[in-house]
């Protein structure tokens, strides 16, 4: 009996730190966001997402940053993070990178249950520029290498759908380094023309930099657009717990109803926006294989030397 009484006190001793599952290996949660905005606005609008699932999961719970999207791909495929929200380019840029040792979850969808953006190009009203013809041999600025609307589906569909070599078209494709950087750009004439994206015209960088006061309202309009491109994932490294990650996707699912102010400023919602992204849907790997497609294609193409 006495054995059994010891037996049963260790049981019950015992039985809450099993409980706690995968908190007990990962009692901090390191989440990573992308460098399509500065540090003080992006830091500044993931906050409340941030302090949600700290409070939702009882683990401390960190934004981590860097200064282009290869420190975030690096840094999940270095296991030095937990999960990231990338876009659908740099998804496919980190599943390459960790021979598909990534798993994406979940991906934001708007009021009328669409799923994607377009990539855009733009130049200032006042320059002359209404379309990417009559860009020709002037500065286009690409956004990133591993973005997916400010490079992947823009040189894409340049050079495979509009017909023309983006290097050969125009006098000098920098990058920016981001989305802002390239619209500043414009804005200032360093570059005549710029790759970033939008969700529609009342929803995009653009309006966001012209909403914060970094630029003026009708400096810079749209030359071009993209068909629709599938909006990037929260992705999960596939070497978790998997009730790690589905608790932590549930808890992604439930922020915006959770914490109604919050979720207004981490998905910059505009009153006059018809069209608000209202949520999250669920996705899988194969929503993305076509940009893996693609940027295979890409690589191709700079191996050819074309």
């Amino acid at each position: 009996m006495k054995l059994l009484t010891t037996a049963a006190l260790v049981a019950l001793i015992a039985a809450p730190a099993v409980a706690e599952g995968w908190k007990d290996d990962y009692q901090v949660v390191k989440f990573g966001i992308l460098s399509g905005e500065n540090e003080k606005d992006r830091l500044q609008r993931n906050e409340p997402l941030r302090a949600f699932l700290e409070k939702k999961l009882g683990v401390k719970v960190e934004i981590f940053t860097a200064g282009n999207y290869d420190g975030v791909i690096q840094a999940i495929a270095a296991d030095q993070i937990e999960v990231a929200r990338f876009g659908s380019s740099s998804y496919a840029a980190v599943y390459t990178a960790t021979d598909g040792g990534v798993v994406p979850t979940l991906t934001a969808q708007k009021k009328d249950g669409n799923t994607g953006y377009h990539s855009i190009v733009v130049s200032r009203c006042d320059s002359g520029i209404k379309s990417l013809a009559d860009a020709k041999g002037k500065v286009h600025a690409f956004a990133d290498p591993d973005s997916t609307s400010g490079y992947a589906v823009p040189y894409f569909n340049m050079k495979e759908r509009l017909g023309f070599v983006p290097e050969e078209h125009f006098a000098a494709t920098p990058f920016s380094g981001s989305h802002e950087a390239g619209v500043q750009g414009v804005v200032n004439g360093t570059f005549d023309t710029a790759s970033t994206w939008q969700n529609n015209d009342a929803n995009g960088i653009p309006q966001r930099m012209e909403a914060k006061g970094m630029i003026e309202s009708g400096v810079v309009c749209k030359i071009w657009e993209s068909p629709e491109i599938t909006s990037g994932p929260w992705t999960f490294r596939k070497n978790l717990p998997a009730d790690m990650i589905e608790d932590i996707t549930a808890a992604i699912e439930q922020f915006p109803s959770a914490d109604e102010a919050g979720w207004k400023l981490y998905s910059s919602f505009d009153p006059e926006d018809s069209n608000p992204t209202t949520g999250f849907a669920r996705v899988d790997h194969e929503r993305y294989q076509w940009i893996v497609d693609m940027r295979q294609w890409m690589k191709r193409q700079r191996r050819a030397g074309s």
